[in-house]
C-alpha cells in the first residue's frame, strides 16, 4: 500500500473542496450572513491550508493501483463529511456535531435524509452548501478532482474505478482523463439546462439553481420545507420529473448520442429495463391513486414524480405517499433498491446489477433442471464474464448482511419497525425519504446521536458501494 500516495491525493481533494467553498461564501456575502462568511472562510481557508502543506512534496513512488484507489476514496469522503459540516457548527445553523455530519454525510452522498425541522429558517448561505454538497458528490468529489487536475492515465483509471456507481466503469474516448472531462461536461450542461427551464416556470433564481444542483446529484434537499410540492406548479413537477430521469442514465448514452450512435443506445438493455421499470410502476400506482385524487390525469402526475424520486433516489417529494394504498408504498419501497443505471448519479443497487442477478438466478434454474447445458449470462448480446457475475452476486449478499446489520442495530434507538427498516434502506440506497417517522412530511431529528452517525456511515457504504470503506479495516498480509 502506498500511503504516502494515499495521503497526497487526500490532500488535493480536500484543498480542491475548499477553494469550491468561495461559493458559499459569496453567497453569504451578497445576503449579508456575516457569521456564515466567517464560517465558511474559516474552513474554507483551512482546508486549502492544510491540502497545500501535505502536497508541498510530491511522493517518489507516486504509483497507484485499485486498492490505493479505494483507499483514497474512502479517506477523502469520510474526512470531507467530517470538515464540510464545519460550517453548520460555526455558523450556528446547526450546532449539535452528529446532526450537522448527519446533514453533510446525506448532502455529500446525494441521499437527502435530514434532521431539519425549519429548513426555511437556515440561512441562504447554508442551504446553498446543502445543495451543492449534493452537487459535488453526484459525480463524486474524486472525479471532480480529475476533471480539474491533470493525473496519469493509468492513476485516474484506478481512482475513477474505485469511485465509480455500478459494476465497470471504462473509458468513453483513448484517454481515461478526456472521459472524465466529457463526462462533468455533459453533468453542466444538463444541470445549467434544467436551471433555465426552471426559471422560465417563475421559480427564484436561487431556488433554480440549488434545485437543479439537488436533482443534478439526484440527492432531493430543496429550500422548502415542502420540498416541490411547496412550488404547487405541475410545470415545475414535469421538468424536476424529467431531469431525475435523465440523471439516472448512465452518462455514456449522452455521449453516444453526441457522437450520433443512435442504434447503440435504443439498443442498451439497461436503459430499456430502467425506462420500462419506471412505466410499469407509474402504471400500476396511477390505477392505486386514482380514486384518492379523483382523477387520472392527477394520480399520473404524482405518480410519474413518486416513482422517478425514489427510483433516481433523488428524494424529492410532491406527495405524501405514506398516506397511499398500501400497494403503492409496497411499489415504492422496492423501487428504493434498484436504483438508477450504472454510471449515473443514481443510487440503489443499480439497474444493471438487477439485471445480471434475475440472468444469474435464470441461469443457475435452467443448469439445476439441465446439468449438461451451458448457459451464459449475457447482456447488450454479449457473454458476461464470469468474475462480473460473480462480483455482482458478492455484492449483494454483502450488501444484504449490512443492511440487515444496520437494522438490528437501530431497533435498538426504540422506533417501530417500518420507520426502523426504511430508514437504513433509505440511507444504504441513497434515496432520501422512507416510511411512517423518516416519510416525506416527516425527517430524521427523531433519533439520536449515535443512530444518526450509525445511518450516516450507510450513507458513505451505500454511495462508495461498500469496498472502499471495507478496505480501511483490512491488514495487508506481509
Amino acid at each position: 500500500m502506498n500511503y504516502k500516495m494515499i495521503t497526497y491525493l487526500t490532500a488535493q481533494i480536500i484543498r480542491a473542496v475548499g477553494i469550491l467553498l468561495l461559493l458559499p461564501i459569496i453567497v453569504a456575502g451578497v445576503y449579508g450572513e456575516v457569521h456564515e462568511l466567517i464560517a465558511f472562510a474559516a474552513t474554507g481557508g483551512g482546508m486549502v491550508l492544510l491540502g497545500t502543506l501535505l502536497t508541498l512534496k510530491k511522493p517518489k513512488n507516486n504509483a497507484v493501483y485499485t486498492r490505493e484507489g479505494m483507499a483514497v476514496v474512502a479517506c477523502a469522503w469520510l474526512i470531507i463529511s467530517l470538515l464540510g459540516a464545519l460550517p453548520y457548527l460555526f455558523s450556528g445553523n446547526i450546532p449539535n456535531i452528529a446532526d450537522a455530519i448527519f446533514e453533510t454525510a446525506s448532502g455529500l452522498t446525494t441521499t437527502g435524509s435530514t434532521i431539519l425541522n425549519d429548513i426555511e429558517g437556515m440561512s441562504k448561505s447554508c442551504l446553498f452548501w446543502r445543495a451543492f454538497t449534493h452537487f459535488i458528490g453526484g459525480m463524486g468529489v474524486l472525479i471532480l478532482m480529475l476533471a480539474i487536475l491533470p493525473q496519469s492515465d493509468t492513476r485516474t483509471m484506478h481512482l475513477v474505478r474505485a469511485e465509480s456507481a455500478g459494476p465497470t466503469a471504462g473509458k468513453l474516448v483513448a484517454k481515461m482523463s478526456m472521459s472524465v472531462r466529457i463526462l462533468y461536461g455533459i453533468y453542466i450542461v444538463l444541470t445549467t439546462l434544467e436551471t433555465i427551464l426552471l426559471l422560465c416556470g417563475g421559480m427564484p433564481f436561487f431556488d433554480a439553481i440549488t434545485t437543479a444542483f439537488a436533482t443534478a446529484g439526484t440527492g432531493g434537499f430543496s429550500v422548502k420545507a415542502g420540498s416541490i410540492a411547496d412550488y404547487n406548479s405541475a410545470y415545475v413537477d414535469f421538468i424536476v420529473t424529467l431531469f431525475m430521469a435523465l440523471f439516472s442514465v448512465n452518462f455514456t448514452m449522452y455521449f453516444l448520442l453526441l457522437s450520433r450512435k443512435f442504434t447503440q443506445v435504443f439498443k442498451n438493455e439497461e436503459l430499456r429495463t430502467f425506462a420500462g421499470i419506471c412505466l410499469t410502476a407509474i402504471v400500476l400506482i396511477t390505477i392505486s391513486i386514482t380514486d384518492f385524487y379523483g382523477s387520472v390525469l392527477k394520480a399520473l402526475r404524482y405518480a410519474g414524480f413518486q416513482v422517478l424520486t425514489i427510483i433516481s433516489t433523488a428524494g424529492f417529494a410532491t406527495a405524501d405517499y405514506t398516506e397511499w394504498p398500501f400497494f403503492s408504498q409496497m411499489i415504492l419501497l422496492l423501487l428504493m433498491f434498484v436504483g438508477g443505471c450504472a454510471g449515473s448519479t443514481g443510487g440503489g443497487l443499480k439497474v444493471m446489477r438487477i439485471i445480471l442477478l434475475v440472468k444469474s438466478a435464470i441461469k443457475e434454474i435452467k443448469t439445476m433442471f439441465n446439468p449438461r447445458s451451458v448457459v451464459v449470462v449475457k447482456c447488450d448480446g454479449k457473454a458476461v464474464d464470469k468474475e462480473v457475475v460473480r462480483g455482482v452476486c458478492v455484492y449483494f449478499v454483502v450488501f444484504m448482511f449490512l443492511l440487515a446489520g444496520s437494522a438490528l442495530l437501530l431497533s435498538l434507538d426504540g422506533h417501530d419497525i417500518p420507520t426502523t427498516i426504511s430508514a437504513v434502506i433509505t440511507c444504504m440506497n441513497n434515496v432520501g425519504p422512507g416510511l411512517n417517522e423518516v416519510g416525506p412530511s416527516g425527517n430524521f431529528a427523531g433519533f439520536s446521536s449515535w443512530a444518526k452517525l450509525l445511518l450516516s456511515v450507510d450513507m458513505l457504504l451505500g454511495r462508495l458501494e461498500i469496498y472502499p470503506l471495507l478496505v480501511l479495516f483490512t491488514v495487508r498480509k506481509k
